[in-house]
């Protein structure tokens, strides 16, 4: 059935052209840890483009905050940050946002309200409702996103936090991205009510489960809750429903332990990029052969992306103990 379009042409080829970005990015990144260059663990976007852009397409860029797990490339991105200093961060370069000490997991672009990726599973999410009440505090209109995924939905801080951000009234919106297997348990086997937007019930707190494939969809739902927590001053629970197209993590290359090959199959059809190319195609909104050439360009954007990183400089051996917090002086060397 034709979709009824709220967007204009050119905000939804924006979109099209963000997501192409991201999905090729990630393929780069991929390439740059299994060859190598990219060390650590890493954790890509692939199937989950639609979920960022729509999510940061409708916040207010350089006012609202975003803060996430370790599956975050996207975010940084979005929000502002050159795509070469994401490269060179993920590749452990000094011209990255964090020096190349981060790495994958740990990108940070606090001018632009990014509050980074945490590697703890749910541990970031007080530091979530710590930025709303931090802007609360000052009477700032800002609204805060803290990002999630399905297995954190499920650890006990998660709980405490949302306790604190409707006792208090945070403006925080708590995005579950469920990717319907955590690491690499399905939802089923992890969680005794597999509807997690319902964590926000016995607080008191709005929730509600949304469609995360269609970046059209997502965007006009985004646009909603947002203004609301903006308007209301109150949290917000949201569960977003992905399918992540990869494995957990690069390294995660066995997935019949918990998937078949002919699932992950079937589940393109919800691509996003395969679901917005059929959108624009059925509005007369794109051509075929403009969309090939636009992933072309993209393509070769990114390859010069990776590149650009490439030339960048590990940190000097003498810079790990800078931007450290300690006690005590720490003689270099020892």
């Amino acid at each position: 059935m034709k979709q009824s379009l709220t967007q204009s042409p050119t905000e939804i080829e924006k979109y099209f052209r963000e997501m192409v970005l991201i999905r090729k990015f990630e393929e780069k990144c991929n390439v740059a840890y299994r060859t190598g260059k990219a060390g650590g663990y890493l954790h890509v976007y692939i199937g989950q483009e639609a979920t960022g852009v729509g999510w940061i397409n409708s916040l207010k860029l350089g006012w609202d905050y975003v803060i996430a797990a370790y599956r975050i490339h996207a975010f940084p991105i979005l929000m502002g940050t050159e795509p070469v200093a994401c490269m060179a961060e993920i590749m452990g370069r000094v011209d990255g946002p964090s020096r190349g000490k981060g790495g994958s997991m740990h990108i940070y672009d606090i001018p632009r309200g990014f509050f980074g990726g945490w590697g703890i599973v749910g541990g970031h999410t007080p530091l979530g409702a710590g930025l709303a009440f931090a802007a609360k505090y000052r009477k700032e209109d800002r609204v805060t996103l803290c990002f999630l995924g399905d297995g954190a939905a499920n650890a006990g801080v998660f709980f405490e936090t949302l306790n604190m951000a409707a006792l208090w009234d945070l403006p925080v919106i708590f995005i579950i991205e469920n990717n319907e297997f955590a690491m690499g348990t399905r939802l089923e086997y992890h969680a005794a009510d597999t509807e997690l937007h319902k964590r926000g019930f016995p607080f008191g707190i709005k929730h509600e489960r949304l469609d995360g494939m269609n970046v059209l969809q997502v965007k006009e739902d985004a646009q909603r809750i947002i203004d609301w927590v903006r308007e209301n001053q109150k949290p917000y629970v949201v569960e977003v429903m992905n399918y992540r197209f990869v494995g957990h993590g690069a390294a995660d290359n066995d997935q019949t332990l918990y998937r078949t090959a002919e699932e992950v199959e079937q589940n393109k059809e919800r691509d996003p990029l395969h679901i917005l190319r059929k959108i624009m195609m059925e509005n007369n909104i794109m051509t075929e052969e403009k969309m090939e050439a636009i992933e072309s360009e993209i393509e070769e954007q990114v390859e010069e992306i990776y590149s650009q990183a490439l030339e960048s400089p590990h940190p000097e051996k003498s810079e790990v103990y800078d931007h450290i917090y300690t006690d005590m002086p720490v003689e270099k060397g020892h």
